[in-house]
């Protein structure tokens, strides 16, 4: 049996984290689609007709994307839109805290009890998963997967 390269070993390990919290992520919000259209709407970006469409498809789209990730099919797709996910949700976390507002999250888990956590903890979380989306990203169009 053939060794892992430590690129290949790289790719693995990148891979199964990212998709392992895209999967840890989208859990929660399915089984409790209308709490997560709460902190969807808390967000106070999408118009109103737009936040139950939005919380019903994306922890879906979140799964999928997971499941494609740790399975590694499919990873020029699973990748881009991973990271263009990542660059959505930071976005939206950026956003509020310029707006002064300090949201919950809602990244994994939909239950809001008591304050939400510091939007600069969150914030720079976020800023590490889409680092680490862009390493893979990287990764797999540089071996051309």
């Amino acid at each position: 049996m053939k060794a892992f390269s430590g690129s290949r070993l790289l790719l693995l390990l990148t891979r199964l984290a990212l998709g392992a919290v895209f999967i840890a992520a989208s859990v929660d919000k399915i089984i409790h689609p209308a709490d997560f259209a709460r902190i969807v709407y808390n967000y106070q970006i999408l118009p109103d007709s737009m936040i139950n469409g939005a919380a019903i498809v994306l922890p879906w789209i979140e799964i999928l994307l997971g499941v494609l990730l740790v399975a590694g099919l499919w990873l020029p797709g699973a990748t881009v839109l991973a990271n263009a996910l990542l660059l959505v949700f930071l976005s939206a976390l950026l956003y509020d805290a310029v707006r002064g507002l300090n949201v919950h999250c809602g990244c994994f888990t939909t239950q809001a009890a008591g304050t939400p956590p510091a939007m600069t903890w969150t914030i720079a979380r976020d800023s590490l998963f889409l680092a680490l989306g862009a390493c893979l990203l990287v990764q797999v169009f540089r071996d051309g997967r």
